[in-house]
């Protein structure tokens, strides 16, 4: 019956891209943000706190002490409102430990419905209960009331168990990694090329799903126990690069897909950029969209931050949902560049993933076991998208 399920949430969330001609350029794309003016920020947007019944263990203080120990920025403590009846307001929010001077706190939770999970996230309180309200109402009802809200709805862990059954034209980020199992994305990547091919540009971000935040006692053992060593915050980490330090300003990055993710808080952020016209200066960054440009394209992928002493990276290049072409990244600055020449007349994307050497992380020394070689990947560049759609 799962399997039956996901299947059918698959095809519903595919089938109207099946038989899609590739779209001409569209006349005037919205101009290009500053790629300096910002700061890159990193954080978690998917983990759960006691009160999510399946995490009884890991308060809310714990959550952002850890996150702030290991320098994460943003955090979005998301429990389950099912658990609650959709009252989160009532209960994280309420919570007296739901508050930092370091960390800024998105507000959210997990949208815990019998077509999937999903996270609505806001810079500000929100009336949650009002969306939890009409989770089993048709797409176009969730929709008007996510927009009436001002929400950014995120699909979480949308190729897995409960995945995401609803539209996708109502999302604007999808969970293309979740836990530190990196093996367990398989589908959730096939369905987000997928989307992408469609004309979606819905942004790709991570998320740890971390219930444990230490290891739980044998009356609070469950399937998930495995997760106090090998999965907690940051596991993976999602990196924007945000116009401002404020809530409203990550959210506003992630919507926009400048983002990144890593496999944890202390492995290199993945910088992913293209000089179109030829001059030089990289004048795109991931997330961007222009118009093809009609000559060759070169693109440049970074690895920033620090790395292990001997570290050497492959990149591996997705064109438009397929196998593009892999090229090695090595030094004190692992840097790999490539070019290609965008279609004039159909939409176009690109983005890469690194494997390599790993970066541990010794707050959680089993994750890299889970994860294995992946260091991180891009969100897409694009070309000749339509932003109306």
């Amino acid at each position: 019956m799962r399997a039956a399920t996901l299947l059918a949430g698959f095809l519903f969330a595919s089938c109207a891209q099946v038989s899609a001609a590739p779209e001409s350029a569209p006349v005037s794309p919205p101009p290009i943000a500053s790629l300096t003016e910002g700061v890159w920020l990193k954080g978690d947007l998917h983990i759960h706190s006691r009160h999510s019944k399946d995490s009884s263990n890991n308060p809310v203080s714990n959550i952002i002490a850890f996150g702030q120990s290991v320098g994460m920025d943003f955090l979005a403590i998301t429990d389950h409102d099912n658990h609650v009846d959709g009252a989160i307001a009532q209960h994280t929010w309420a919570d007296p430990e739901f508050r930092s001077d370091s960390v800024l706190l998105l507000y959210g939770a997990e949208w815990t419905t019998h077509r999937g999970h999903g996270t609505p996230l806001s810079a500000a309180p929100y009336d949650h209960q009002k969306f939890y309200d009409v989770r089993d109402q048709r797409d176009v009802q969730v929709g008007a009331v996510k927009k009436e809200l001002g929400l950014h709805l995120s699909a979480n862990h949308p190729g897995g168990n409960d995945h995401f059954g609803f539209s996708y034209d109502i999302v604007d980020s999808m969970e293309v990694w979740n836990s530190a199992v990196w093996s367990r994305n398989a589908a959730s990547i096939m369905i987000w090329d997928d989307m992408l091919k469609s004309g979606r540009m819905i942004a790709g971000r991570g998320g740890s799903d971390s219930h444990h935040g230490f290891p739980p006692t044998p009356e609070q053992k469950t399937d998930l126990s495995w997760q106090a060593p090998a999965n907690n915050v940051g596991t993976p980490t999602t990196w924007v690069f945000s116009a401002a330090r404020t809530s409203q300003a990550v959210i506003d990055a992630l919507t926009s897909s400048r983002a990144s993710i890593s496999a944890n808080p202390y492995a290199p952020r993945i910088d992913f950029h293209a000089d179109r016209d030829a001059d030089g200066a990289m004048d795109m960054m991931m997330g961007d969209n222009a118009i093809a440009p009609g000559n060759p394209v070169t693109f440049r992928v970074q690895l920033a931050g620090a790395t292990p002493p001997g570290a050497a990276y492959t990149v591996s290049v997705v064109k438009n949902g397929s196998p593009f072409g892999t090229f090695e990244a090595a030094g004190a600055i692992p840097t790999a560049t490539f070019t290609d020449t965008p279609a004039a007349d159909a939409r176009t994307y690109y983005r890469v993933t690194v494997e390599g050497t790993p970066t541990p992380y010794p707050e959680v020394p089993e994750s890299q076991q889970r994860s294995g070689n992946m260091i991180g990947l891009s969100n897409p560049i694009y070309f000749n998208f339509d932003p109306e759609f």
